[in-house]
């Protein structure tokens, strides 16, 4: 039986959903994990947390609750994705970029979905210009159905199909963010 938190109809979104993919309970359970793995991993170290946004949001901040190594945190805003757009254009565009020194510091970006690897690629060839001590990846979401471009992922969450996925941090034309569990798009929505 499906609890409230979980029903599509608290979030007016029903008619959107096909069904969904990652539930609540699932999704926080592997967070609680992957902290747990992140903080084995950089005890002792100078860690930094970059969150790309907007998407990442909502995983960074559960992820870090289960970090316990002091780390920082910062944000990058960038986008490979028209206003509205629900396919990348292939154009990356750095719309904010991070405010913290990470030179010789442990870099983790914490991305919420990794599909066409290209946005990623940018990210890590331009941090890598500031010379951290190590530079890591932790995705949530890994589409590798889509992948055009090679990129290394330390830590993910959940391989997915090559579906439309929103919730849970991930958008549908800039909606549909604070669903707390991960939805599968229904194909004629797609087209609406």
């Amino acid at each position: 039986m499906e609890t409230p938190v979980e029903s599509p109809s608290s979030w007016g979104c029903e008619h959107l959903i096909d069904r969904i993919l990652i539930p609540a309970d699932v999704l926080q359970r592997r967070i609680a994990e992957l902290g747990a793995q992140i903080s084995r991993d950089y005890a002792g170290k100078d860690l930094v947390l970059v969150c790309v946004l907007k998407g990442g949001v909502m995983f960074l901040t559960d992820l870090m609750r289960h970090i316990t190594v002091p780390h920082e945190i910062d944000f990058m805003a960038i986008t490979s994705y028209g206003i509205g757009a629900r396919q990348s254009t292939g154009v990356v565009r750095i719309l904010m970029d991070l405010q913290t020194n990470i030179e010789g510091r442990h870099v983790l970006i914490v991305e919420d979905i990794v599909d066409s690897g290209r946005t990623l690629d940018h990210i890590l060839r331009l941090l890598w210009t500031r010379n951290p001590a190590t530079l890591r990846v932790c995705a949530l979401l890994d589409k590798r159905a889509r992948r055009e471009i090679q990129v290394p992922l330390d830590y993910v969450g959940f391989e997915i199909p090559n579906v439309f996925v929103f919730g849970y941090g991930l958008d549908l034309d800039e909606k549909f963010r604070n669903i707390p569990f991960i939805a599968v798009l229904k194909a004629d929505a797609l087209e609406e």
